[in-house]
């Protein structure tokens, strides 16, 4: 059987005029400022007109990412069309790809088969430049950093404790670690330096975190990029460069408005990664979305215990936002390779494997339900080849937990494939008693902070520290950042900090090598494992696909 690929189905569809879809959830063309006919900004002053609605928030989450897939952005696009089919005003509200790992391993993420938002070649590549025009604002204050030391130094900063690091919205390990200001001396200063790829730059997760432009400013002017030679901090502020950061972020601030599909409309803006940053869209995109709609489907990056862990954690404490159900995918054969199966024998039947990956799942649901006190239903991404008694087999493992299974079908069937989820997610909206809760009291300090993290969500025996990342979690506690919540950057594909501990791991401890403060995102930042901030390219990266033609049309996005 041959099915059209995901590009070849978003180039044949039919889309409607943006300014049409903008009308569907209340805006006028005086709120919205044309990129084309099928994208535009919204501007971000429409929050202070229009009447807060107080929509439900949905949060979809997933198991443990897996080579055999899950579909989380494809589920989220699937369950709010399945909402706008049954008559609810639904906005879906999702991150922006970074196009590294659209040229690299993981693809796009707009959604796949006949749940996508489009024009999926634009958000998967430039969309309308927010990527460009945060890796600028990196940028510029790394440039304005280092003419400050080489114009006489001021601020006595010590080259050997700047920790601004420059981004590219690129899969690059060749930049992860370089030395520059070489040549002559008005080459500047010889220092080790490096880059970041772009969604994990603190800009990012600070512009996801402001509510507005004024609180950008401010935040932005708050990031730590060094410290003087008698152990201070210096701020973005100290530089009086956060001022121009704001003004190149000032267009990036206001969401885009796309639509998926079947005519939803969909807020795309942001994109940190889960596994290095926080792994949400923008809060100023998922507060417009709750006003002018009565239901919004978001999502957060990778597994629950990464993306929903910080969504909730973080995101919900700084916006003052919670969600009102949440959605936790899986498949059958991704639960399959949990327990031991090949990706090369997914499509056979083996209930004994499927057993064996079963409790990632319900590690998940654990953590949802009982540390966060959540309402969920799990949402199976149905693939062709699932068994009947495969399907059965999940179904009895969560309903043995309290939590309801719906077979979810919207890669082949768009909205009308996701209205068994949909109408399960209603059902709890409208029949639980939500007590959500956080993780861990913000006061703690932060090595409580993490232990609650790794003992709770991830089931670790406990946390180690090098000693270097103990000396800079008392040193940023003693610098007054002590209470803010942890940001905990981890392999996705494990809730240990080891990516080949498949399953639910037990008997592990996660090992904290570094520790530092992102102030203007308001939070700490801990690597672990061997986690780090610049991804490289795989052997065959999926670039080696993608093509235009003389039309411009483009092909192998995926």
């Amino acid at each position: 059987m041959s099915f059209k690929s995901d590009i070849e189905i978003a180039q044949e569809a039919v889309a409607e005029d943006i300014r049409d879809i903008a009308k569907k959830i209340g805006l006028s063309e005086d709120d919205i400022e044309l990129y084309g006919k099928y994208k535009a900004k919204i501007d971000y002053n429409v929050l202070d007109r229009t009447e807060d609605r107080k929509g439900k928030l949905i949060l979809t989450t997933a198991i443990n990412p897996t080579p055999a897939g899950e579909g989380k952005t494809t589920t989220s696009i699937g369950i709010a069309d399945a909402l706008s089919k049954l008559g609810k005003n639904v906005i879906t509200a999702l991150r922006e790809p970074s196009m590294g790992p659209v040229f690299g391993i993981k693809g796009g993420a707009a959604g796949g088969g006949y749940a996508q938002v489009i024009p999926m070649e634009d958000i998967n590549l430039h969309f309308t430049g927010d990527m460009h025009a945060i890796g600028a604002a990196n940028n510029l204050l790394a440039a304005m950093l280092d003419n400050h030391v080489y114009q006489g130094n001021d601020l006595n900063i010590n080259p050997k404790r700047i920790t601004w690091r420059r981004c590219v919205d690129m899969n690059d390990r060749q930049l992860r670690n370089v030395v520059d200001g070489l040549g002559k001396k008005v080459d500047g200063v010889t220092r080790e330096d490096g880059f970041d790829i772009t969604v994990a730059s603190e800009i990012m997760a600070t512009f996801c975190l402001s509510n507005n432009i004024g609180e950008l400013k401010e935040k932005l002017g708050d990031i730590v990029v060094a410290y003087t030679y008698d152990g201070k901090p210096v701020t973005a502020r100290d530089l009086g460069a956060n001022g121009a950061m704001a003004a190149v972020l000032k267009d990036a601030l206001k969401p885009n408005l796309v639509q998926t599909l079947e005519g939803t409309p969909a807020i795309i803006h942001g994109g940190p990664f889960a596994n290095i940053a926080h792994g949400c869209n923008s809060i100023i995109a998922t507060k417009m979305a709750l006003h002018m709609s009565d239901y919004v489907v978001t999502e957060a990056g990778f597994g629950a215990d990464l993306g929903a862990e910080k969504f909730l954690d973080i995101k919900c404490r700084k916006a003052g936002i919670r969600p009102d159900a949440v959605v936790i995918v899986a498949t059958v054969r991704a639960l399959k390779y949990n327990g031991g199966v090949p990706k090369d024998q997914l499509n056979e039947e083996n209930l004994e494997a499927l057993e064996a990956g079963l409790p990632n799942l319900l590690k998940h649901i654990e953590n949802i339900t009982q540390v966060y006190k959540l309402p969920a239903v799990v949402a199976i991404n149905r693939f062709p080849l699932d068994t009947e008694a495969e399907l059965r087999l999940v179904e009895d493992k969560c309903n043995q937990l309290g939590v309801n299974v719906a077979l979810s079908e919207v890669w082949a069937k768009g909205g009308e494939g996701g209205l068994e989820v949909a109408k399960e997610v209603l059902k709890l909206i409208e029949e639980s008693d939500n007590q959500f809760q956080y993780c861990y009291d913000e006061e703690m300090s932060i090595k409580d902070k993490l232990n609650a993290i790794a003992t709770r969500i991830y089931g670790a025996d406990g946390v180690d520290y090098t000693a270097e990342a103990s000396k800079q979690i008392k040193e940023l506690e003693d610098l007054g950042f002590g209470n803010l919540p942890v940001c905990v950057a981890k392999t996705q594909y494990s809730l240990s900090d080891d990516q080949t501990k498949l399953g639910r791991p037990s008997g592990f401890r996660i090992n904290v090598r570094e520790a530092n403060v992102s102030a203007g995102a308001g939070f700490i930042v801990v690597l672990t494992g061997a986690i780090m901030k610049m991804p490289g390219l795989p052997k065959q990266p999926a670039a080696l696909r993608i093509d235009v033609d003389e039309k411009g049309t483009i092909s192998g996005l995926f």
